[in-house]
């Protein structure tokens, strides 16, 4: 059957549902039909379009995705980025140092893992920045943002009437 796009009232894309679930938001006065498609749905006293597109009235904040710390998300945090030398290394080069060495305490975390490139990693060795010698270029910290966000609505599915309201950074096929 048909989905209904379920947007903020920000118009920001919050997830997919189902029509009968949009005919029950928008009875009980909580969404407002934005897009609808050609066909209805009928009861015995009425006809209702069933909805393509509808929006929240009231916004509703949603939670933040606790972000897994993992060397993917590290580098991106880093931006593929050596934190001592300031390189850009290619990807067989690249790697991540503790900078406070797991030796001496350091621990596997946001806040002690840095992306590093093989020759910094080798000339740091077991010590930390201070007794290398070595300056950061930024001080290690869990990330505030997602560094990658994947949709998983096919293009090929997503009706036109949503195309509007979905956020695209390439063209459109037709």
């Amino acid at each position: 059957m048909e989905r209904t796009l379920l947007l903020n009232s920000t118009y920001e894309p919050l997830k997919v549902i189902s029509w009968r679930r949009a005919i029950s938001l928008l009875w009980l006065g909580k969404v407002e039909l934005i897009a609808h498609y050609d066909q209805h749905v009928r009861s015995v006293s009425m006809k209702i379009h069933m909805p393509s597109v509808v929006r929240l009235l009231r916004f509703v904040r949603r939670k933040q995705p606790a972000i897994s710390f993992s060397r993917k998300n590290l580098f991106a945090r880093d931006e593929s980025t050596c934190q001592y030398c300031r390189r850009t290394p290619e990807p067989s080069e690249i790697t991540y140092d503790h900078v406070v060495p797991r030796s001496q305490g350091g621990k596997t975390e946001w806040t002690n893992i840095v992306t590093c490139c093989v020759d910094c990693n080798r000339r740091k060795g077991g010590r930390t920045p201070e007794q290398a010698g070595m300056r950061l270029y930024r001080q290690p910290g869990k990330p505030v943002w997602l560094p990658t966000l994947t949709i998983t609505l096919g293009l090929k599915t997503a009706p036109d009437s949503w195309r509007d309201y979905l956020y695209w950074n390439v063209e459109l096929d037709e």
